[in-house]
Protein backbone atom coordinates (compact mmCIF):
# COMPACT_ATOMS: atom_id res chain seq x y z
CA UNK A 1 0.00 0.00 0.00
CA UNK A 2 1.38 3.46 -0.79
CA UNK A 3 1.74 5.82 1.82
CA UNK A 4 2.01 9.53 1.40
CA UNK A 5 5.07 11.03 3.95
CA UNK A 6 4.98 14.33 2.66
CA UNK A 7 4.38 16.55 5.59
CA UNK A 8 0.71 17.95 5.61
CA UNK A 9 1.48 21.83 5.65
CA UNK A 10 4.39 21.71 2.97
CA UNK A 11 2.23 19.93 0.34
CA UNK A 12 -0.69 22.40 1.23
CA UNK A 13 1.73 25.01 0.46
CA UNK A 14 3.39 23.61 -2.64
CA UNK A 15 -0.81 23.32 -4.05
CA UNK A 16 -1.76 26.49 -2.64
CA UNK A 17 -4.69 25.18 -0.41
CA UNK A 18 -5.63 26.45 3.22
CA UNK A 19 -4.62 23.72 5.74
CA UNK A 20 -7.74 24.20 7.37
CA UNK A 21 -9.58 22.40 4.07
CA UNK A 22 -7.23 19.20 5.82
CA UNK A 23 -8.62 19.83 8.82
CA UNK A 24 -5.28 21.37 10.17
CA UNK A 25 -5.73 24.54 12.23
CA UNK A 26 -2.32 25.74 11.71
CA UNK A 27 -1.20 28.55 9.40
CA UNK A 28 1.87 28.37 7.10
CA UNK A 29 3.68 32.51 6.64
CA UNK A 30 6.14 30.62 4.56
CA UNK A 31 5.41 31.26 0.84
CA UNK A 32 5.35 28.64 -1.61
CA UNK A 33 8.85 28.87 -4.05
CA UNK A 34 7.00 28.62 -6.98
CA UNK A 35 4.65 31.53 -6.45
CA UNK A 36 5.02 34.65 -9.05
CA UNK A 37 6.07 32.03 -11.74
CA UNK A 38 4.18 31.59 -14.95
CA UNK A 39 2.44 28.44 -15.21
CA UNK A 40 1.71 26.74 -18.40
CA UNK A 41 -2.31 25.45 -19.68
CA UNK A 42 -1.38 21.49 -18.61
CA UNK A 43 0.33 22.95 -15.49
CA UNK A 44 -2.51 24.18 -14.15
CA UNK A 45 -4.70 21.26 -15.01
CA UNK A 46 -2.40 19.13 -13.46
CA UNK A 47 -2.07 21.36 -10.41
CA UNK A 48 -5.90 21.12 -9.67
CA UNK A 49 -5.62 17.24 -10.48
CA UNK A 50 -3.09 16.90 -7.66
CA UNK A 51 -5.33 19.26 -5.14
CA UNK A 52 -8.23 16.57 -5.54
CA UNK A 53 -6.22 13.82 -5.01
CA UNK A 54 -4.16 15.24 -2.13
CA UNK A 55 -7.20 16.69 -0.56
CA UNK A 56 -9.31 13.28 -0.80
CA UNK A 57 -6.63 11.15 -0.20
CA UNK A 58 -6.77 9.15 -3.47
CA UNK A 59 -3.96 7.53 -5.57
CA UNK A 60 -3.66 8.13 -9.27
CA UNK A 61 -5.36 4.75 -10.57
CA UNK A 62 -8.30 4.89 -8.23
CA UNK A 63 -8.35 8.60 -9.25
CA UNK A 64 -8.52 7.65 -13.15
CA UNK A 65 -11.23 5.20 -11.97
CA UNK A 66 -12.98 7.53 -10.84
CA UNK A 67 -13.29 10.16 -13.14
CA UNK A 68 -14.08 7.31 -15.86
CA UNK A 69 -16.97 6.24 -14.19
CA UNK A 70 -18.21 10.14 -13.37
CA UNK A 71 -17.56 10.42 -17.45
CA UNK A 72 -20.13 7.09 -18.19
CA UNK A 73 -22.48 8.67 -15.41
CA UNK A 74 -25.06 11.32 -16.65
CA UNK A 75 -24.81 14.79 -16.51
CA UNK A 76 -21.42 16.82 -16.07
CA UNK A 77 -18.14 14.56 -15.76
CA UNK A 78 -16.69 17.62 -13.17
CA UNK A 79 -19.35 17.48 -10.89
CA UNK A 80 -19.85 13.42 -10.96
CA UNK A 81 -16.39 13.60 -10.04
CA UNK A 82 -16.41 15.48 -7.09
CA UNK A 83 -19.69 14.19 -5.61
CA UNK A 84 -18.09 10.93 -5.85
CA UNK A 85 -14.99 12.03 -4.16
CA UNK A 86 -17.06 13.82 -1.72
CA UNK A 87 -19.66 11.21 -1.08
CA UNK A 88 -16.21 8.55 0.18
CA UNK A 89 -16.54 6.85 3.95
CA UNK A 90 -13.55 8.29 4.81
CA UNK A 91 -14.74 12.10 3.71
CA UNK A 92 -18.04 11.78 5.76
CA UNK A 93 -16.35 10.88 9.02
CA UNK A 94 -14.20 13.93 8.07
CA UNK A 95 -17.27 16.09 7.59
CA UNK A 96 -19.38 15.07 10.52
CA UNK A 97 -16.69 15.95 12.42
CA UNK A 98 -15.95 12.15 13.94
CA UNK A 99 -12.91 12.86 13.54
CA UNK A 100 -10.17 15.87 13.51
CA UNK A 101 -8.47 15.71 10.21
CA UNK A 102 -9.22 13.69 6.75
CA UNK A 103 -5.90 12.04 7.34
CA UNK A 104 -7.20 10.45 11.18
CA UNK A 105 -10.31 9.79 9.10
CA UNK A 106 -8.80 7.64 6.75
CA UNK A 107 -6.55 5.88 9.52
CA UNK A 108 -10.11 5.30 12.12
CA UNK A 109 -12.01 3.73 9.01
CA UNK A 110 -8.89 1.56 8.03
CA UNK A 111 -9.23 0.44 12.20
CA UNK A 112 -12.72 -0.12 11.88
CA UNK A 113 -13.97 2.31 14.04
CA UNK A 114 -17.17 2.37 11.51
CA UNK A 115 -20.20 0.65 10.53
CA UNK A 116 -22.43 1.48 7.47
CA UNK A 117 -25.99 0.33 7.98
CA UNK A 118 -25.20 -1.83 10.74
CA UNK A 119 -22.31 -3.40 8.74
CA UNK A 120 -18.38 -3.06 9.79
CA UNK A 121 -16.53 -1.41 6.72
CA UNK A 122 -12.84 -0.88 6.75
CA UNK A 123 -12.62 0.47 2.80
CA UNK A 124 -12.03 4.70 2.97
CA UNK A 125 -13.00 4.79 -0.39
CA UNK A 126 -16.69 2.82 0.42
CA UNK A 127 -19.75 4.95 -1.74
CA UNK A 128 -22.42 5.84 0.27
CA UNK A 129 -25.93 6.68 -1.03
CA UNK A 130 -28.83 8.52 -0.11
CA UNK A 131 -30.27 6.98 3.56
CA UNK A 132 -27.05 5.60 4.34
CA UNK A 133 -26.11 5.59 8.60
CA UNK A 134 -22.75 5.77 9.49
CA UNK A 135 -22.25 4.96 13.43
CA UNK A 136 -19.01 4.31 15.87
CA UNK A 137 -18.54 0.61 16.64
CA UNK A 138 -19.78 0.32 20.05
CA UNK A 139 -15.94 -0.57 21.39
CA UNK A 140 -15.13 2.66 20.36
CA UNK A 141 -17.33 4.98 21.59
CA UNK A 142 -16.36 5.14 25.13
CA UNK A 143 -12.31 5.51 24.12
CA UNK A 144 -10.48 8.37 25.30
CA UNK A 145 -9.57 9.36 21.09
CA UNK A 146 -13.37 9.73 20.54
CA UNK A 147 -13.59 12.01 23.53
CA UNK A 148 -10.75 14.14 22.69
CA UNK A 149 -12.04 14.39 19.03
CA UNK A 150 -15.53 15.00 19.53
CA UNK A 151 -14.32 18.04 21.87
CA UNK A 152 -11.86 19.46 18.64
CA UNK A 153 -14.85 18.78 16.29
CA UNK A 154 -17.69 20.37 18.18
CA UNK A 155 -18.03 23.65 16.83
CA UNK A 156 -17.41 22.42 12.97
CA UNK A 157 -19.80 23.31 11.03
CA UNK A 158 -21.59 20.10 9.52
CA UNK A 159 -22.88 20.37 5.28
CA UNK A 160 -26.45 20.76 4.46
CA UNK A 161 -26.76 17.26 3.02
CA UNK A 162 -25.58 15.38 6.10
CA UNK A 163 -27.42 14.81 9.20
CA UNK A 164 -24.72 13.98 12.19
CA UNK A 165 -25.67 13.54 15.91
CA UNK A 166 -22.40 13.18 18.38
CA UNK A 167 -24.73 12.50 21.46
CA UNK A 168 -25.87 9.26 19.17
CA UNK A 169 -22.68 8.43 17.28
CA UNK A 170 -24.17 8.76 14.32
CA UNK A 171 -24.48 10.49 11.24
CA UNK A 172 -26.99 10.25 8.35
CA UNK A 173 -26.19 10.80 4.39
CA UNK A 174 -29.69 12.69 3.58
CA UNK A 175 -28.81 12.61 -0.03
CA UNK A 176 -25.70 13.16 -1.84
CA UNK A 177 -23.92 16.54 -2.10
CA UNK A 178 -24.32 18.79 -5.07
CA UNK A 179 -21.33 20.76 -6.34
CA UNK A 180 -22.48 23.63 -4.25
CA UNK A 181 -22.61 22.20 -1.14
CA UNK A 182 -19.13 20.87 -1.99
CA UNK A 183 -16.61 23.39 -0.47
CA UNK A 184 -13.29 22.18 -1.74
CA UNK A 185 -11.09 24.61 -3.70
CA UNK A 186 -10.57 22.08 -7.08
CA UNK A 187 -11.76 23.77 -10.49
CA UNK A 188 -13.05 20.41 -11.67
CA UNK A 189 -12.93 21.68 -15.15
CA UNK A 190 -9.30 21.72 -15.67
CA UNK A 191 -9.43 18.00 -14.68
CA UNK A 192 -11.93 17.24 -17.23
CA UNK A 193 -10.17 19.17 -19.36
CA UNK A 194 -6.76 17.12 -18.17
CA UNK A 195 -8.04 13.36 -19.17
CA UNK A 196 -10.21 14.36 -22.33
CA UNK A 197 -6.64 15.12 -23.92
Amino acid sequence: MAINRVPVLKRCRALGIEPSVMGYDKKSNRKSAREGKKVSEYGLQLREKQKAKFIYGVLEKPFRNYYEKADRMKGMTGENLMIMLESGLDNVVFRAGFARTRREARQMVDHKFFTVNGKKINIPSYLLKAGDVVEFVEGARSTQRVKDIFEVTNGRLTPGWLDANQEAFSATVKNLPTREEIDVPVNEMLIVELYSK
